[in-house]
């Protein structure tokens, strides 16, 4: 049976997150609701220990005190298991969690393409603002430079005057 990507739902900036209920690396659930006030980046990625995917996992850690400094919530997110996400977690020291969309909903839900033929998430992230609103999807991502992109991407929205 061949998979095609597929994008079920077409979200753009300033358009209400959905609502996220799904399962870390520890098996706790993790509501979207839970960091409400912050900036959540949601990076999707095809696999734990794969060479890009480890690149754009060690770029975010790397620079994870920045994301903190400026209110910020890193969630990596693959299809992989618990045991997978826990094993790339200790290997290369992750200080954020990675949820564990199995049956690939929450990238649906959020409008994360899979990768042809092999149904792994592309490399794709969001953006949500501190009032659940999408701010930015990242369609072409770099893994490398992600990190830094992001990070100059939240101080352009925190420098923005407020709309009254």
């Amino acid at each position: 049976m061949m998979l095609m990507a597929r994008s079920s739902i077409a979200l753009n900036p300033g358009d209400p997150a959905p609502s996220l209920s799904i399962r870390n690396q520890s098996g706790k659930t993790v509501k979207l609701s839970d960091y409400s006030g912050k900036y959540v980046l949601l990076y999707f990625y095809p696999k734990d220990n794969t060479p890009g995917c480890t690149i754009e996992a060690k770029s975010l850690r790397d620079h994870y005190a920045e994301f903190t400094k400026l209110n910020a919530v890193i969630l990596g997110v693959s299809k992989q298991d618990e045991t997978s996400h826990k094993e790339f977690i200790s290997q290369h020291q992750l200080p954020f969690d990675l949820l564990v969309d199995s049956d690939g909903t929450l990238a649906k839900s959020v409008g994360v393409d899979s990768i042809p033929v092999v149904g792994l998430l592309k490399r794709q992230s969001v953006l949500i603002d501190p009032a659940g609103r999408i701010a930015k999807i990242y369609r072409d991502v770099d893994a490398g430079k992600h990190a830094e992109e992001v990070l100059a991407d939240i101080q352009k929205v925190q420098k923005q005057p407020k709309q009254k």
